[in-house]
């Protein structure tokens, strides 16, 4: 096998994918799950297990562990079949979002996990759309069928109202609740039966029947028998045939129902995405798509994490392969420094745990130490000329000031707030009238601000303070644009700024203010983000 040959067949073993949901959807225990089904876990974690059962893989910072829900994005790489799986478990949380929005800009399918109790919740919403809008593909997985569920017709119903997708059901559950029996895999015709085991710890032992098989009949009473076989004669006139290239569009999502609490469709769910799902897609720079198989090694930074090794101080940076090969001790070129940086200490990241990478290819995710001054958005590559611009900045809605409260711990709440601020934790801007030396802190909801104080007294050691101001609204400003024409024109209480990047911003203190601004000054057009040029507000 020569080079090329053997770069496609590793560019095809890839599935570079996330798991999104509204809190509280189960998307943790998905995530767990599908590595007890993957073979990378013996024994499966709960988020709110008791102290003596497995602390989950994918939750693995201390505050997360404290509050029972993902507070940062999570990188899980393992072998499955013939497959080379990075699995992305993603904030559910909506002060968290933007964390979110950079991993689904860095994958290539999305599990969209849904709680059949609730159906489509806000937060759903609002990563759909950030799905569809970049064309990925979408897996759906009706969750936690073992509890009192809505009728499977009225979920599939939702997403294809609601989110305005077509949905095809690959399964059907059998009754939900405590009667909750298996599912019907429509596309092999087979009766799926599963038994629950202790803690959904182990993998649940399946029995696989036909539907007119006497046994199926007999667990299900007549009339809940006859009930499941009209609704799946109406869904084989109602849906027609599966089509793989319609999932791949993003015009259809495949269906998959269960509970992953008690690992019931698990495989099944897992199975069908690496059946019905696609490889590594390529990315684009201003000159065009960069080819997978191009000659040159090349990446984007969508993710920045410090402290993973609480015991080093380390600093360890995520990024996306979008071609070539990277080998081990590669040197490369970093666009926004515009020098030369040898990527040394890489590494396959499971949760916290981390071994050596030699070799990465397309799709595959790096995880690598460094002292370099990464931020998200970076390009690396062994080719100056590529340069990707994939990260968009979104628009915080909350804003406060931080200060030291103890002068002897100055030094470590400095340093901390540096390496936090490099995460992109929250956002920093200048304002025209700055109050000190520190910038204004913008984020998407007030719980990012708790989780920057808990982690620079928790990793850091020092206490800080949090004054909270008064803006709700931030826009960015198409440049160029002479600020001090504006000055008269900003409603009270507005201001102006920049930020870290020098771009021109405005903070309202609401949306009113900011329709009559824009009502004012026509010719200014103000952005919700600044790579998102087309979105204007």
């Amino acid at each position: 096998m020569d080079m090329d040959d053997h770069l496609n067949r590793e560019i095809s073993r890839r599935r570079t994918f996330a798991i999104i949901s509204h809190p509280d959807a189960g998307k943790t225990t998905l995530t767990e799950k599908l590595l007890l089904y993957g073979g990378a876990l013996e024994l499966a974690g709960s988020v709110t297990a008791k102290k003596k059962q497995r602390e989950t893989s994918s939750d693995w910072m201390e505050l997360e562990k404290k509050r029972g829900i993902s507070i940062s994005s999570t990188l899980l790489q393992f072998e499955y079949q013939d497959y080379r799986l990075n699995l992305l478990d993603t904030p559910g949380h909506k002060d968290f979002s933007e964390d979110t929005y950079r991993v689904l800009m860095a994958v290539d399918g999305v599990i969209m996990v849904i709680d059949a109790g609730k159906g489509i919740e806000s937060q759903t919403r609002k990563l759909f759309e950030i799905c569809r809008k970049r064309g990925i593909p979408i897996f759906t997985f009706m969750n936690k069928l073992d509890r009192p569920s809505l009728s499977p017709l009225e979920l599939v119903d939702q997403l294809e109202k609601v989110l305005e997708l077509h949905a095809y059901p690959v399964n059907w559950p059998l009754e939900n609740g405590p009667f909750f029996k298996g599912v019907y895999d429509g596309l092999k015709q087979e009766v799926h039966l599963f038994e629950r085991v202790p803690g959904g710890a182990y993998r649940a032992p399946v029995s696989v029947h036909n539907l007119s098989d006497p046994f199926v009949r007999e667990i299900l009473n007549e009339s809940v028998y006859d009930e499941i076989v009209e609704e799946l004669a109406m869904l084989d006139g109602a849906h027609g045939g599966f089509d793989r290239e319609e999932v791949l569009k993003g015009q259809t999502t495949p269906v998959f129902f269960g509970s992953a609490a008690n690992n019931f469709g698990v495989e099944l769910l897992l199975k069908g995405f690496l059946d019905f799902s696609a490889g590594p897609a390529p990315r684009s720079t201003a000159e065009g798509l960069v080819p997978l198989d191009h000659s040159a090694f090349s990446g984007f930074v969508f993710k920045v994490q410090t402290n993973m090794n609480p015991l080093h101080r380390d600093r360890m940076v995520f990024a996306r392969v979008c071609s070539g090969r990277y080998q081990r001790d590669n040197t490369v070129f970093h666009s926004r420094l515009g020098r030369e940086i040898r990527l040394g200490s890489v590494h396959n990241v499971f949760g916290r745990e981390r071994e050596t990478l030699n070799e990465a290819y397309p799709g595959d995710i790096l995880g690598f130490v460094t002292n370099t001054p990464f931020r998200v958005g970076d390009t690396i590559s062994s080719d100056p000329g590529i340069v990707y611009d994939e990260i968009p900045r979104f628009a915080p809605e909350c804003f406060a000031y931080i200060s030291n409260v103890v002068s002897s711990s100055y030094k470590s709440f400095r340093k901390g707030f540096d390496h936090l601020l490099a995460e992109d934790i929250v956002q920093a801007f200048q304002l025209r009238e700055n109050r000190g030396t520190l910038p204004l802190l913008g984020a998407v909801g007030p719980l990012q601000f708790e989780v920057l104080q808990y982690r620079l007294r928790d990793e850091y050691g020092a206490e800080s303070r949090l004054e909270m101001m008064p803006w709700t609204v931030l826009r960015w400003l198409e440049a160029p644009l002479v600020l001090e024409d504006l000055k008269e024109g900003l409603p009270y209480g507005s201001t102006q700024g920049m930020d870290e990047q020098g771009r021109p911003v405005v903070l309202f203190p609401n949306d009113w203010s900011r329709q009559y601004f824009a009502g004012n000054n026509p010719q200014i057009r103000l952005l919700d983000s600044p790579a998102l040029k087309d979105q204007l507000n």
